[in-house]
């Protein structure tokens, strides 16, 4: 992958946003369960939302490993709530409506979503449909120029504060997987309802909720794309967002060495720093290889999604392998601050807690699976 000079004076910025905007109340907004909505409009005017979108709907342009790298850089400050929240909106939202979406859906939606007026999420998940999207019940009939929605989701990262749903639904309940459609769901129109922001192990700041949908007038101009080929769009838009679950995986894992190299070597066991025991040196050593290892395979994906030749196996891949390594190199590390690691104080901790849902969301590790197994076998 390119490191060009652009790159990395595009990354020192956004380093000092954090540092100025993000670290200072971070730490509270972990307690309070949610992130103020003023985060989305700081994002925007600095000009680190939806950044690979092209100029003429608000965006620099730039390659997409431009707003990967945001991505990336966010989870690895320690910041993973802040993470997922970029990446549901600039990485999954946008590109739906950038790659599917009508010239007119385009103009309205998108430079709203690169100023952080219009806050995006994604709406699959269902309170009895997880992976399994197929058997989701949220459905939207067509009666005149309106499709009237009713139904639920839960798990909507970015739930409290969106604005604009990528929503799933059938519009042909009847059918099965051809019978969803995308809509592009206003949240402020009449009959929709935030549940309230659910609370979880991890991920604290980032808002999380579940949503109530009341026969709610969705104008047919706002089908993304054709009735029918929800599934089909799925398809061609999960590598994106599995890409990006995995530039959260590289980022973390790249903090949990930075705040680890940076312990052992203070603290003090028997004499000495604890970084000249073997034990710690080799388990150090170790998440360096697997950083590595992960970095080499991530860059990879984005070239190959750069080029247009990334498949859903692979992206599934890269998904299940970045994701059970940030796991696995969160708990060896942890290990290294002894019972310090198991206080929420020492950002080691929330790198561990932040870490469990990466194999869950984004379809589960063990759906990656059998998507490389389908690959392989045919069926």
């Amino acid at each position: 992958m390119q490191h060009d000079a652009d790159l990395e004076l595009f990354r020192d910025n956004f380093r000092r946003f954090m540092k100025e905007h993000i670290a200072p109340h971070y730490e509270q907004w972990e307690r309070d369960g949610i992130m103020p909505r003023h985060v989305w409009n700081l994002l925007g005017e600095n000009g680190f939302l939806c950044v690979d979108v092209p100029e003429e709907y608000g965006g620099y342009g730039v390659p997409t490993y431009y707003s990967l790298m945001l991505v990336e850089e966010s989870a690895r400050a320690g910041y993973s709530s802040l993470s997922t929240g970029i990446s549901c909106h600039s990485e999954i939202a946008a590109p739906y409506i950038l790659n599917i979406g009508s010239e007119e859906q385009k103009q309205y939606w998108l430079p709203k979503m690169v100023s952080g007026e219009v806050v995006g999420a994604i709406g699959m998940t269902e309170p009895g449909a997880g992976s399994d999207l197929q058997s989701m019940r949220t459905n939207a009939i067509l009666q005149d120029d309106s499709y009237i929605l009713n139904g639920s989701k839960t798990f909507i990262s970015n739930g409290q504060h969106a604005d604009l749903v990528v929503l799933a639904a059938k519009t042909d309940p009847q059918a099965r997987a051809k019978g969803v459609s995308l809509l592009l769901l206003d949240t402020h129109l009449d009959g929709f309802k935030k549940g309230t922001n659910l609370d979880k192990i991890g991920l604290h700041s980032q808002d999380t909720s579940e949503m109530f949908f009341d026969n709610i007038k969705v104008p047919q101009n706002q089908l993304l794309g054709q009735p029918g080929q929800g599934f089909a769009y799925l398809m061609q838009e999960l590598p994106r967002e599995r890409t990006a679950i995995a530039a959260t995986a590289l980022g973390a894992i790249r903090g949990s060495i930075d705040v680890t190299t940076a312990y052992v070597q203070e603290r003090q066991a028997f004499g000495q720093p604890i970084a000249q025991f073997q034990n710690t040196r080799f388990v150090l050593a170790q998440a360096k290889i697997d950083e590595l290892a992960t970095a080499a395979f991530y860059e990879r994906n984005v070239e190959l999604y750069q080029q247009g030749q990334l498949d859903v196996a692979t992206a599934a891949a890269l998904k299940s392998f970045s994701t059970d390594m940030q796991m696995k190199v969160a708990d060896n590390l942890l290990q290294l601050f002894g019972g310090y690691g198991y206080m929420s104080e020492y950002p080691i901790s929330r790198f561990f807690v932040d870490a469990r849902i990466q194999r869950i969301y984004g379809g589960t590790n063990e759906i990656m699976k059998e998507i490389v197994a389908r690959s392989l076998l045919g069926k």
